[in-house]
């Protein structure tokens, strides 16, 4: 059975981790996420050892996966990110349009952004897919 999505449900974009096949395989988690489409959005992607982090903007490109969430959801997934209320965790929450490869439908996602002082002395992984890149 599908979740009902209320009209405050957000989609997210996932690069890492979270996507398909991740150790924290997005699908895993409760309420339960909807797979919207397979997108990429601008960025260049950077390897931390266990899990990448993402830099928005620029000319390369980061591959990931479009989700449906419901709000408990994105509070599960702002504690895994280490978000924090003044940018000063791990990751940034950001909100930007992203271009779906189904249709190009585009949707405005939460992607969590690492913040870029993790990113200091950290390879970039060519071809912007972490799990590619496995």
């Amino acid at each position: 059975m599908m979740p009902q999505y209320a009209a405050t449900s957000r989609y997210v974009f996932v690069y890492g981790t979270l996507r398909r096949g991740g150790r924290n395989d997005i699908a895993r988690f409760h309420p339960k996420p909807e797979h919207v489409a397979d997108a990429r959005i601008a960025g260049t992607l950077y390897d931390l050892g266990a899990y990448p982090g993402a830099v928005l903007g620029g000319p390369s490109e980061v591959f990931g996966e479009i989700y449906r969430i419901a709000p408990e959801l994105e509070k599960q997934l702002d504690e895994l990110e280490e978000v924090k209320p003044d940018d000063s965790g791990e990751y940034i929450k950001r909100e930007v349009l992203v271009e779906s490869d189904a249709g190009g439908e585009r949707l405005a996602c939460l992607v969590y952004e690492i913040h870029p002082d993790r990113v200091r002395g950290r390879s970039v992984i060519s071809g912007g897919d972490w799990l590619g890149a496995r």
